[in-house]
């Protein structure tokens, strides 16, 4: 800025405002031509300094979005491997995920917070692959031993998921989706808020997709069993916040499974 002005104020005024120097009349040629050459670096180094930025949010966001799909080719392999030994269940998992993501939505929580909902959905039944095929594909009703070693896969799936680096809890929502409300549930007996939100509201899930299939020891139940047994039990097994938004997104979303 070049002026007649010589007050302190109006210099520090022109300096807060952007301006590269501050150049008083009478000036010296040289001195402007060194002032004008500063200021032309100066706006050299910001203009390289935001490209740079630039360049690097873009780099950081294409490197986020490559892991993002590395991370979900992890995810479905772990639920096809579950699966393959698992077939009277295949697809429960999925549709779990779906059905999570849509109660979390109803509950307004935040986009980030449900996709780690729908991947823990993906692969909550992860520790069944611990379980003799036999067990998961009985015909009739499990013994007291044999459902015995079933109550042990919420530990098997943390177990193998604790090390992974997953940008949610996905371990601990493993662990605990078949933790009750009211601390029935396994396999340690949490309750109430003790449960992350993101596990009760798998465990709604869960239960409702379980009984509205086939299993292999019975017939589907059908949705409106399961209905019944997520109204009955609310605030008692099941968290009610998640139980009014599952029976919501159907009665009057008209969710439905996939």
């Amino acid at each position: 800025m070049l002026t007649a002005v010589d007050d302190p104020k109006t210099a520090d005024a022109a300096i807060e405002a952007g301006t590269y120097g501050y150049i008083i009349k009478p000036f010296n040629p040289n001195e402007l031509i060194i002032n004008i050459r500063n200021a032309l670096r100066r706006r050299q180094l910001e203009i390289a300094n935001r490209m740079y930025r630039h360049d690097l949010e873009k780099i950081v966001e294409e490197r986020t979005a490559s892991l993002q799909e590395a991370l979900e080719g992890i995810i479905q392999a772990m639920a096809r491997t579950v699966e393959a030994r698992d077939p009277y269940t295949a697809g429960h998992q999925h549709r779990v995920a779906l059905l999570s993501v849509a109660i979390a939505e109803k509950m307004g929580i935040p986009k980030d917070q449900i996709e780690g909902v729908r991947m823990a959905g993906r692969i909550h039944d992860l520790g069944k692959i611990s379980a003799p095929a036999e067990i998961l594909s009985k015909p009739t009703r499990l013994t007291d031993i044999e459902f015995g070693l079933i109550k042990t896969h919420p530990r098997v799936g943390y177990d193998i998921l604790k090390e992974i680096e997953f940008p949610w809890p996905i371990a601990q929502m493993v662990l605990q989706h078949h933790e009750k409300m009211n601390g029935s549930g396994y396999p340690q007996g949490l309750s109430g808020e003790d449960i992350l939100l993101e596990a009760r509201i798998l465990c709604v899930a869960d239960v409702v997709e379980a009984m509205a299939s086939h299993r292999p020891y019975r017939a589907a139940l059908g949705i409106d069993v399961a209905f019944d047994e997520i109204s009955k039990n609310r605030g008692v097994i099941y968290d009610p916040h998640v139980a009014d938004a599952c029976l919501k997104i159907f009665k009057e979303k008209g969710f439905k499974f996939e």
